[in-house]
């Protein structure tokens, strides 16, 4: 009786691999989005990422820095050009900010000061319902001029 069962459930569990396979060979490949500027998709092609990147009904931007340019003296304009190039991406893949479905950001120093400085802006673009959020305190990022990163996942406009 024991090793039908344990021979039932190999059977299962070998037919659905297959199923799981034959889905992943026919699923379309993805697609990436790079950046329109020149200069900017050389570095992106240098470094290896895209912009985004659109698999089956889900699309993930890549990470977009934010931090203060030179004289300023609070965050809240990096904000502004974040969202500015997170809006331009958004909308060349045709979907809007009700696409949204996560919404996570990365934080270098004080995350509460951060959040602060960002929820005007933020609260501009994401209105209800709302997407989930992830803030988080990390020791780096990539570009020393940052002080948060945002990353963001949505769902394919039809």
């Amino acid at each position: 009786m024991r090793h039908a069962t344990i021979r039932r459930a190999g059977i299962a569990l070998a037919l659905s691999l297959a199923a799981t396979t034959a889905a992943h060979a026919e699923a379309p490949p993805k697609q990436t989005l790079m950046p329109e500027d020149p200069e900017a998709r050389a570095f992106q092609e240098a470094v290896g990422f895209s912009d985004a990147v659109v698999h089956g009904d889900t699309i993930h931007l890549s990470g977009v820095v934010a931090g203060p340019a030179p004289g300023e003296d609070s965050l809240q304009p990096g904000y502004e050009r974040a969202f500015a190039r997170l809006d331009a991406i958004i909308r060349r893949l045709g979907a809007t900010w009700d696409d949204v479905l996560v919404f996570d950001t990365f934080h270098k120093g004080p995350v509460a000061a951060q959040v602060e400085a960002l929820l005007p802006v933020k609260n501009r673009y994401i209105k209800a319902p709302f997407p989930t959020w992830t803030a988080l305190g990390v020791s780096d990022l990539y570009d020393p001029g940052a002080v948060t990163e945002i990353k963001l996942t949505l769902r394919k406009p039809e």
